[in-house]
């Protein structure tokens, strides 16, 4: 399997791992990806930027997984970036703000593993493609962590609503 990358390959690939530290850095910084914070704003920038260069570098020629990947992160941005002003989320805005700009994250680290699976070590991949065990377990573990990271992310932002509500009584 050759591992060679072109040149917007290899631009797309470093923007694509800019943007994953960019998320995994505003998660630990504030908990959640929030979107007008410095962090947050670089990693919707660079996620788009991934989502943009990705499309003409996709090897089968044809529609597939990675497009609906790409379409799905596209759709879901700018419902997570706008969540508290979109009336369907309604006063639970950031819950699903939390949840959908996660699940960017997650999105992003399905090709993200994939990839790295079955080009890394370049004279010998881990993994022989995307059905490989490897990978398959690689993303699991990855399910996984998205689902005990929103979960935190929700007990946690439920918590600082409760204290907010019992702390308003003193306020007035």
């Amino acid at each position: 399997m050759p591992n060679h990358l072109s040149v917007l390959g290899i631009i797309h690939t470093a923007i694509s791992i800019l943007a994953i530290f960019a998320g995994i850095i505003a998660l630990i910084k504030s908990g959640v990806i929030e979107p007008k914070s410095t962090f947050g704003k670089w990693y919707i920038i660079l996620t788009v930027l991934t989502c943009v260069t990705g499309f003409p570098i996709m090897r089968t020629g044809h529609w597939g997984p990675a497009h609906t990947l790409t379409i799905m992160v596209l759709v879901l941005l700018p419902l997570g970036i706008y969540a508290k002003s979109l009336k369907v989320f309604g006063k639970k805005w950031q819950y699903a703000q939390v949840i959908i700009m996660s699940a960017t994250l997650f999105l992003s680290f399905v090709p993200a593993v994939n990839e790295s699976f079955t080009r890394l070590p370049i004279s010998h991949p881990l993994a022989a493609g995307p059905d490989d065990p490897l990978v398959k377990m690689g993303l699991l573990v990855i399910f996984v962590l998205f689902l005990a990271g929103v979960i935190y992310q929700v007990l946690v932002l439920r918590a600082r609503r409760k204290m907010l509500a019992n702390m308003e009584p003193f306020n007035s």
